[in-house]
């Protein structure tokens, strides 16, 4: 029959990575940590966080075994643990947004809805990314990363040109005018990718964006390159 007692322990161990997954907070700092090593001060100011709350989350997730640290001279640095964490994370996200109807809306509300859809019922704005892969290989597109500089630095699409989306509209000169851009950010819940494609259109361009992010690109195990922008 096994030993109660123990078996008590056993989920209330287990118990641990769910309640430090319990906090919106923390899964934005997994979400962010998905990119690649962030240090704790860039971690709270892309969440909107103080940096003491940002560090007591952390210490949180760092206690489930969700995340390292490194320590850079007086800056703490911190990562995932894993792919499995990215993988743990993307799976709650997609069943919360199978499951809960508040999610699905929420997301719809944060990335708009409305965009004209194809024949098969897909958002004729969204590039997937076997179709991404192979056009940029021959050429056919530009890929534009417009996720913060660090965040193309920990691992970008290969050839994607690094234009930060607040800088887009003043740099719009360095990309080919006739050729068509597909852009990206950090994964299917970020609205960067979005607001580069209606930036691009209304100017003109041909912009479609990628079906989702780097996220999703490295657990499917696409191939990454690293390094800052030339």
């Amino acid at each position: 029959m096994g030993d109660r007692q123990k078996k008590t322990v056993l989920f209330e161990q287990l118990a641990r990575v769910g309640k430090a997954l319990g906090s919106g907070k923390r899964l934005e700092l997994l979400d962010l940590l998905a990119q690649g090593e962030r240090s704790v001060e860039n971690l709270a100011a892309a969440a909107g966080l103080g940096l003491s709350t940002a560090s007591a989350h952390l210490q949180v997730l760092k206690q489930a075994g969700l995340v390292t640290t490194r320590r850079d001279g007086t800056r703490i640095h911190y990562d995932l643990a894993g792919l499995d964490v990215a993988r743990l994370y993307e799976q709650l996200r997609t069943v919360a947004g199978e499951r809960v109807a508040e999610v699905e809306r929420a997301r719809e509300d944060y990335l708009g809805t409305g965009h004209a859809l194809g024949a098969e019922g897909v958002d004729d704005r969204e590039v997937r990314r076997e179709e991404l892969l192979t056009r940029a290989q021959a050429g056919e597109v530009t890929v534009l990363d417009v996720r913060p500089p660090e965040e193309y630095a920990a691992a970008h699409v290969p050839g994607a040109v690094s234009i930060p989306l607040e800088e887009l509209a003043q740099r719009l000169g360095e990309l080919p005018a006739e050729q068509e851009v597909v852009a990206y950010c950090r994964g299917a819940w970020c609205v960067l990718a979005h607001e580069a494609v209606d930036l691009l259109r209304t100017q003109g361009r041909q912009a479609r964006r990628l079906e989702d992010g780097m996220l999703e690109w490295r657990l499917d195990e696409r191939p990454v390159d690293t390094g800052r922008a030339a």
